[in-house]
């Protein structure tokens, strides 16, 4: 039995993205505690005051309002109580070229949201898996974008 507590944080501004997130989590049977933010801003001002008690992996969408995903990664990796946080970037798009310039700014696995709940949960149990067995590292570019 997996004995695990995965404290999870998911900042999404897509409410059906983030339901779907909720039921995958319900449906993988993971023992988690998920916190959820809508956009950049908010994500930031959490982070900042919890640095002692830092989630294990941020989800991290790259299209949210007041701040986007690709200036979160930034802050976040350029501070020292917050760099070594796992970021799983979670969006929509996969243009190679912003893959490649999240990878080198720090990222540490990429998703692009797939369309069927089915591919989502098999996606995000694998996220789960290799950042569980990694801690902070980051994987070899090869291994970056997770598919279900």
């Amino acid at each position: 039995m997996n004995t695990i507590k995965h404290n999870l944080l998911l900042a999404d501004d897509d409410t059906d993205d983030c339901i779907f997130f909720k039921e995958v989590l319900e449906e993988l049977g993971i023992d988690t505690t998920l916190t959820v933010v809508n956009d950049g801003v908010e994500l930031m001002r959490l982070l900042s005051k919890k640095t002692d008690s830092l989630p294990d992996v941020l989800f991290l969408d790259l299209n949210m309002p007041r701040k986007n995903g690709f200036e979160c990664l930034l802050e976040i990796k350029l501070n020292d109580k917050l760099k070594h946080l796992p970021v799983v970037i979670f969006s929509t798009s996969l243009d190679m070229q912003v893959v490649n310039l999240l990878y080198e700014k720090g990222a540490h696995y990429y998703i692009r949201k797939p369309g069927e709940f089915s591919k989502l949960k098999k996606v995000i149990h694998e996220a789960l898996t290799v950042t569980s067995q990694t801690k902070a590292a980051q994987p070899a570019k090869e291994k970056f974008i997770l598919q279900p």
